[in-house]
């Protein structure tokens, strides 16, 4: 029995991690469909490549900076218990390799790719695992503290905030840093709409990602024994209402319809296993408001030119979604309990404080150092053409 549950329990992660890694491609595609068209080759590689370059760097050093654990041992080891620890490295690995996934909407059209792979490497090898350490694995009595004070510690159950608010916050530094693309903001004060290259492809990339999430939530569990279907049901209910938010306060566009369900899903991870299904809900709703009214803030008051919007989708929502499960987590508002509203104030802050620290040190030595954007003319004929030498429809173009 004991070895059937270890290979059932290596199974129902493995399974995870593939459709976490699936959403690897919503990122891709997303990223495709919002940037124009002379920039769509260039989304694609990068992540995939950013998911390369977090694959050695997490499995040689950011692993153990989080939990402590090193693969350089035998074979024999790995493969003990079906590879279940393998597994759970891959699990893991597809959570942080969503950091610099994030971070490449926001920074997209102008940024150079080698320095791009550089922070990818110094942001999965170090500054997320350690604060992915302190909340999922103790590390320096965060934790213990942090209960001490509230009653209960901080609860991230999925990642609002260990990953998709660690992620944004992140990303600002790093979008703040570059600038804004060429010709957005112009000196009489007018804004250069840079429209989506592809509706098809922006919503086909939010339907990988929300598929996929479903993993990413309740695959969190990470044995079998420990799966609850109300984190499924309370996924659902927050995307929906993420979708429903976005529809009413986006005014029917498709871009802030298909992000709504993205807004959602962020802001339940961290309470998806506590909060009733009408919570959910709320929270969902609630996000998906805000990705709409901050992202149109950011773009057209405060001239932040984050391509993706991953400050107000991953950064805000993951932000909301943490102190989310101590309010719709508390049994007063029909959630399961052992959760504390400060907790979740206390351990929030904590991760965008580190998040936005780190963003600004390691984006603001690459810019001192290698320097962060591509050069003007390169920006003018796209990524496509300026990296990878080649563009996403040649013939097509060739023949206009």
């Amino acid at each position: 029995m004991e070895a059937l549950k270890q290979g059932a329990d290596a199974l129902f992660i493995l399974l995870g991690a593939i459709m976490v890694l699936a959403m690897h491609a919503g990122f891709a595609f997303l990223e495709l469909g919002t940037v124009r068209r002379k920039n769509q080759v260039n989304a694609l590689v990068k992540i995939l490549v950013d998911f390369s370059v977090s694959t050695v760097v997490y499995f040689a050093v950011g692993y153990a900076v989080a939990y402590g654990t090193t693969f350089f041992v035998g074979a024999e080891q790995l493969a003990a218990k079906n590879g279940y620890d393998l597994v759970k490295f891959f699990f893991l690995l597809t959570f942080a390799a969503a950091i610099p996934a994030i971070i490449s909407g926001g920074i997209a059209e102008r940024a150079k790719f080698w320095p791009q792979l550089i922070a990818t490497a110094v942001i999965v090898g170090f500054v997320y695992p350690f604060y992915e350490g302190i909340v999922w694995n103790q590390h320096f009595g965060v934790q213990a503290w942090i209960k001490g004070l509230t009653g209960a510690e901080f609860h991230d159950f999925a990642g609002s905030v260990v990953v998709h608010a660690v992620g944004g916050w992140i990303a600002l530094g790093a979008v703040l840093l570059l600038g804004a693309r060429s010709n957005r903001y112009r000196k009489d004060g007018a804004i250069s709409a840079h429209p989506p290259s592809s509706i098809p492809f922006l919503a086909l990339g939010a339907w990988i990602l929300t598929v996929g999430w479903f993993g990413f939530n309740v695959m969190s569990a990470q044995t079998l024994d420990k799966i609850s279907g109300l984190v499924a049901v309370n996924s659902l209910m927050a995307m929906v209402g993420g979708t429903l938010a976005a529809l009413a306060a986006g005014k029917n566009d498709p871009g802030f319809v298909h992000n709504g369900p993205l807004a959602g899903l962020v802001a339940v991870c961290a309470g998806s296993d506590l909060m009733h299904p009408l919570g959910a809900l709320v929270v969902g709703g609630v996000a998906g408001a805000i990705f709409v009214v901050m992202f149109t803030l950011t773009q057209n008051k405060w001239k932040i030119d984050d391509v993706l919007g991953v400050w107000p989708l991953h950064g805000l929502c993951g932000t909301w979604g943490g102190i989310a499960a101590g309010l719709f987590g508390s049994q007063t508002l029909g959630g399961l309990g052992g959760v504390s509203l400060g907790a979740q104030v206390i351990g929030t802050l904590i991760g965008v404080a580190w998040a936005t620290a780190g963003g600004f040190v390691v984006y603001g030595v690459l810019k001192a150092t290698t320097g962060l954007r591509l050069s003007q003319e390169e920006e003018f004929d796209g990524a496509d053409l300026s990296i990878h030498k080649i563009s996403a429809t040649p013939e097509r173009e060739a023949n206009w």
